[in-house]
């Protein structure tokens, strides 16, 4: 299985809703490992680690968000996989 590291920049209504810690919640639902912080623009920025398939369930649930979050955008970034991260995180 080929591991995968996308980065992730989203967009709206996405700070004070609970969005990094449902995040983190779904990447270790899904074994997928790396971490999700807020931007002092707005924006929210999450690195994935993890399969394919892993990986593309969390980016598929971040274009909608948790119940109070309106999302306007998702922009991915493709990265070399580095397998740095024994786990997933929400940093502060």
């Amino acid at each position: 299985m080929t591991n995968h590291r996308i980065r992730l920049f989203i967009t709206g209504r996405v700070q004070g809703v609970f969005f990094r810690q449902s995040l983190k919640a779904k990447a270790i639902q899904n074994d997928v490992h790396g971490w999700v912080r807020n931007l002092s623009d707005g924006r929210v920025e999450a690195l994935l680690e993890g399969s394919m398939e892993n990986v593309s369930t969390l980016i598929e649930w971040s274009h909608g968000g948790p119940a109070n979050a309106i999302v306007e955008d998702v922009e991915i970034h493709n990265e070399e996989f580095t397998g740095e991260f024994p786990k997933f995180d929400v940093l502060y």
